[in-house]
């Protein structure tokens, strides 16, 4: 047991290296060459030319957004009467940022001032039928204010001390402002990679004054156009203006820079997305709850007695988020001699994925193995050398083997001719018998009968190449 994990120790030490085998194997030979292309084929193709990776990348983009609307819309109500409205009016916030609201829709409720007055019946929280349901100073879940201690029975509902009369009515069915499908949206927006010290504008670089007046984008003849059409942006989502202006909605509006720097500046285009983000493909068209926007804001003001109102707005309209992203590339040798260097380790795949063909699951694997593999140790040199002679010089034991053939019959003639002379002895007579031949790998045997001087007779045994010719 020692001595065996003795020699686990010692194999530890083992040097391999490799040994080329060529195998004449046709099926192999094509898949080895197939797998080869497939790795050459990816490296060049995928790698390089696809994916670019001889070149260094930043994804750490700096980016500033700007933006502003322009467009106007004329609103008639039965209470408010004409309202013009300007960018001014129904942009949240009015200086523009990377998000912005446009008002579309909207319900006022006029002339609110400070005092007692019932909750909404809509709201749960604010339904009694005693004086016990309504506890003083409790405020109103999802209500409008605090409750004084009284249950209205004219109305089902706790009296609240609030901005009275509270908000009533419904969300008109159509949209107010519906000419906001022609305003317009200017995004301007800088970019700049700091590894590489490359800034730019999506804003064509022109000293035409009147290009940003009249242009709108298009994604194949005006790329570098940064007015967009608040009708055309909706459409590109795959919904309706009217969808979103009546409950509101979400757009997103991507910015994606692809900037290889190692072509001329002005292949560095933006490319525009759109997507709605308030809502799911996996929602129920019947249910809206889930989808749309909107909020609540007020406008204060006093009379002429000192006394304070506000207008509350409870306003519908679509939410833009500007998203921009982007990647910067250029040529750089450490990652192309990376990338030249996993594809060279690849081709190691293609030798192991043969060499497991070859040596485990051909017909002929036991061959292949005793082929490939060879153990060459200090005590028995001369063994190797004896082989790989042998495998080399075979020809030589041919050779030998004839020569061995050849002997028998030529000690079988001399051995004739010697028995043909004259017997010196008369007392021993020598018969010659038939001499026995064997297999080259065995010694030729013959027999000789002879007569003692006691008169008797006795056979001898000898190698025929024990005969020597006589001394004449």
């Amino acid at each position: 047991m020692a001595q065996t994990w003795a020699n686990v120790f010692l194999s530890l030490f083992d040097y391999k290296t490799e040994k080329f085998v060529i195998a004449k194997n046709k099926k192999v030979g094509v898949l080895f060459r197939l797998l080869q292309l497939g790795v050459i084929g990816y490296l060049i193709g995928w790698v390089f030319l696809w994916k670019k990776g001889y070149q260094e990348n930043e994804e750490a983009i700096q980016s500033s957004v700007f933006t502003k609307l322009k467009g106007v819309d004329l609103t008639n109500s039965s209470a408010h009467g004409l309202q013009l409205w300007g960018a001014e009016d129904y942009v949240i916030p009015s200086q523009g940022d990377r998000v912005f609201f446009i008002v579309t829709n909207y319900l006022v409720t006029s002339n609110q001032k400070l005092g007692f007055c019932s909750e909404n019946p809509k709201v749960p929280d604010g339904f009694c039928t005693s004086d016990d349901d309504c506890l003083e100073g409790e405020s109103v879940i999802a209500g409008h204010g605090v409750k004084t201690g009284l249950c209205l029975n004219n109305t089902g509902t706790c009296e609240i001390h609030a901005w009275c009369p509270v908000e009533q009515g419904h969300t008109p069915q159509e949209p107010m402002l519906a000419k906001a499908e022609h305003f317009t949206i200017y995004v301007k927006n800088f970019i700049k990679f700091p590894k590489f010290a490359f800034s730019k504008s999506n804003v064509l670089p022109t000293r035409n004054s009147t290009y940003l007046k009249t242009c709108k984008y298009d994604r194949k003849y005006h790329p570098y156009c940064p007015i967009f059409r608040v009708g055309d942006v909706i459409q590109w989502t795959g919904y309706s203006f009217q969808d979103l202006a009546t409950k509101g909605g979400a757009i997103g509006v991507g910015i994606e820079w692809n900037c290889d720097l190692d072509k001329d500046e002005s292949h560095c285009i933006p490319e525009y997305s759109f997507t709605r983000l308030d809502a799911s493909e996996n929602l129920n068209s019947n249910i809206s709850y889930a989808s749309g926007y909107n909020f609540r804001f007020a406008r204060y003001f006093k009379d002429a007695g000192g006394e304070t109102f506000r207008n509350l707005y409870k306003v519908y309209g679509i939410r833009f988020d500007i998203l921009v992203s982007g990647k910067a590339g250029k040529f750089n040798i450490i990652p192309t001699m990376v990338n030249i260097g996993s594809g060279l380790a690849l081709m190691g795949a293609a030798v192991f994925a043969c060499d497991m063909i070859l040596l485990y699951m051909m017909s002929k694997s036991s061959f292949y193995r005793e082929t490939k593999f060879e153990a060459i140790t200090k005590k028995q040199p001369g063994k190797h050398r004896e082989k790989k002679h042998a495998r080399h010089h075979g020809h030589h034991r041919q050779e030998r083997r004839q020569k061995q053939e050849e002997k028998p019959a030529a000690e079988m003639q001399l051995l004739t001719s010697e028995s043909s002379q004259p017997n010196s002895n008369p007392e021993r007579e020598i018969r010659p018998s038939a001499l026995k031949t064997h297999s080259p790998e065995r010694k030729p045997m013959g027999s000789v009968s002879f007569r003692t001087e006691q008169g008797t007779e006795k056979q001898m045994i000898f190698p025929v190449s024990s005969l020597r010719p006589r001394n004449q």
